[in-house]
């Protein structure tokens, strides 16, 4: 499909969805069927990023123009300022966006320092030789993705599948590499965005524990089958390569990169900072590769697009808490993100903090574009963008979703925690009294 072709049909869908709604009042915005018409546009969006997967950075600045200019034309309250900075009783998306930036470049450069430190050269030497090599690959991403955002634990497990599976790398093992990013931060509150935000809510640490029972499941599941998928496609690299040696140093900046998204998540909520900080500081030492930000900006600017259009819909309420309820909005997690989902989700309360940790924070996996481990990761194999080659190779991710969800609540069962807000406001109210 030629660039003129991709244009015009780009255009003529903007042109087809917004200039018959001139003929609306101002008063009141319009929708269709009930459905607004900024879900319909976000839906159109998916699909063009679905459809048109070698653009999905146009497709997805497309949308976000075309909602923003829906909502100037026919919402009288909305604000983009107050919407991205914040104002009196909203915190603004800035800091949301400008992390996932942060983080998305800077996890580019880590990524190759940890490339370049050697030890996915020698590595071959301590992985098992045949299909399970690949599944302790991932485990080994699924571990540190329990204590390491989830892009960095996809990048790094990406880097080293790039070079022990010699530059050959199934989609459908990319697609584990991303589940096994997500399934590791699902139970712990400094592994993923959403548990950290349930942290900073009020939501106690241990009640989000629960959510390694169906990640456990779903690596069995996705596990498994990736890592035969990709022993079929390409077998490990049996011996590490001539004369390989880890560099000491470029793995020090490696860690004390990681080491510092931790503690500034954890003292400032804002990762990103502590990365940056690192890198600069490294570079002295190292000089950084800041060619692979060219090689990434244009996943980062799509991410970033279609999470700000995510933002701007007028999602105000979810059905009933219930089981059910938190097992949809896995598959919902996977094309829409899931920081405004957990938001509304907290305000709302009455859910069981664990289901709704590992259905917002897995389900995203089963799209390569439903979390932001798997934008990072397609930055570096772009073969994986395609939706339908994504869902066609990495079916098993789905299949273990679904197999973890239940699992889990068979073994541990649906524990609502509607009170936590009430009890965090109860002893911060105490604690000023003191």
């Amino acid at each position: 499909m030629n660039a003129r072709f991709f244009k015009i049909a780009l255009t003529s869908l903007f042109a087809m969805v917004l200039l018959p709604l001139a003929s609306f009042g101002q008063s009141a915005i319009p929708s269709v069927a009930g459905i607004r018409v900024e879900f319909i546009l976000f839906a159109l969006t998916l699909i063009g990023v679905a459809l048109f997967h070698h653009k999905t950075m146009q497709v997805a600045l497309t949308g976000l123009l075309a909602v923003l200019v829906f909502k100037f034309i026919f919402d009288a309250d909305f604000s983009l300022t107050h919407h991205i900075i914040g104002g009196e009783g909203h915190e603004g998306e800035w800091r949301i966006l400008l992390n996932l930036i942060g983080l998305l470049f800077g996890f580019g450069i880590l990524a190759k320092y940890f490339e370049e430190s050697g030890v996915p050269d020698v590595l071959p030497k301590y992985l098992p030789n045949d299909w399970k090599g690949g599944l302790v690959l991932l485990l080994l991403v699924t571990i540190m993705s329990s204590f390491l955002d989830n892009i960095a634990a996809a990048m790094i497990g990406g880097t080293i599948a790039y070079v022990v599976y010699k530059g050959k790398v199934h989609i459908g093992f990319l697609a584990a590499i991303i589940a096994a990013s997500n399934a590791g931060g699902a139970g712990s509150v400094v592994g993923d965005t959403t548990t950290t935000l349930m942290w900073i809510d009020g939501v106690d640490p241990i009640d989000v524990t629960h959510a390694f029972v169906a990640s456990i499941a779903a690596f069995l599941i996705f596990g498994v089958i990736g890592a035969l998928q990709q022993h079929k496609y390409q077998p490990i690299q049996a011996d590490p390569k001539l004369g390989a040696k880890v560099d000491i140093v470029k793995l020090l900046i490696v860690v004390l990169i990681l080491i510092s998204a931790i503690l500034t998540n954890w003292l400032l909520d804002f990762p990103a900072a502590g990365v940056w900080a690192a890198i600069l500081v490294g570079n002295f030492i190292r000089r950084a590769h800041w060619a692979e930000l060219k090689s990434s900006w244009q996943g980062t600017i799509f991410l970033t697009a279609l999470v700000t259009c995510a933002s701007l819909m007028p999602v105000s309420e979810l059905p009933a808490a219930s089981w059910q309820t938190a097992f949809s909005l896995g598959f919902v997690s996977a094309v829409f993100d899931n920081i405004p989902l957990t938001k509304l989700c907290l305000d709302q309360g009455g859910y069981d903090w664990g289901v709704l940790a590992y259905a917002v924070g897995f389900g995203g996996s089963m799209i390569w574009f439903g979390s932001s481990a798997g934008v990072a990761l397609t930055n570096k194999f772009p073969e994986a963008r395609s939706v339908v080659s994504y869902v066609k190779n990495g079916w098993h991710v789905i299949l273990a979703y679904i197999i973890g969800f239940f699992v889990m609540l068979g073994v541990v069962g649906w524990h609502p925690h509607a009170p936590h807000r009430a009890e965090h406001q109860s002893q911060t109210t105490e604690q000023v009294v003191e």
